[in-house]
């Protein structure tokens, strides 16, 4: 039994110069869906060919390529985040909240690679 219960989607988050040039690029290149463009928080949503799988833009002026961070959907950010605390996981900094949208905070494995929960405040619209 697992300490906390992740759903059956991620989120594949990459650091990119210009969102909408980029999701361009992957829809032509992978066929991959625009989702939506969230301009107020510098982030682009695709949908990829594998169901459940959606990659994440997030735009940066210096973008960090091999920077990929997995982004694990939960249903109760605050509960999941309490356990992982509890267990004495370390997380950068305090969950970002962007309303309406979504709430995320980032952690980290125990060698160092970045994780993030998300959790849905859309009330499962895109």
């Amino acid at each position: 039994m697992s300490l906390i219960s992740v759903d059956k989607t991620i989120t594949i988050a990459l650091s990119v110069k210009d969102r909408y040039a980029s999701a361009a690029w992957y829809g032509s290149m992978l066929g991959f869906e625009t989702t939506y463009h969230a301009d107020e928080a510098g982030w682009s949503e695709l949908q990829t060919n594998t169901p459940g799988v959606t990659m994440g833009l997030g735009e940066h002026t210096e973008p960090a390529p091999g920077n990929c961070v997995p982004v694990f959907g939960v249903t109760d950010l605050d509960a999941a985040r309490q356990k992982l605390e509890q267990a004495n996981v370390r997380f950068d900094g305090p969950t970002d909240v962007v309303e309406g949208m979504v709430k995320t905070a980032t952690f980290y494995d125990m060698d160092g690679n970045a994780l993030m929960l998300a959790q849905d405040l859309t009330g499962g619209a895109p």
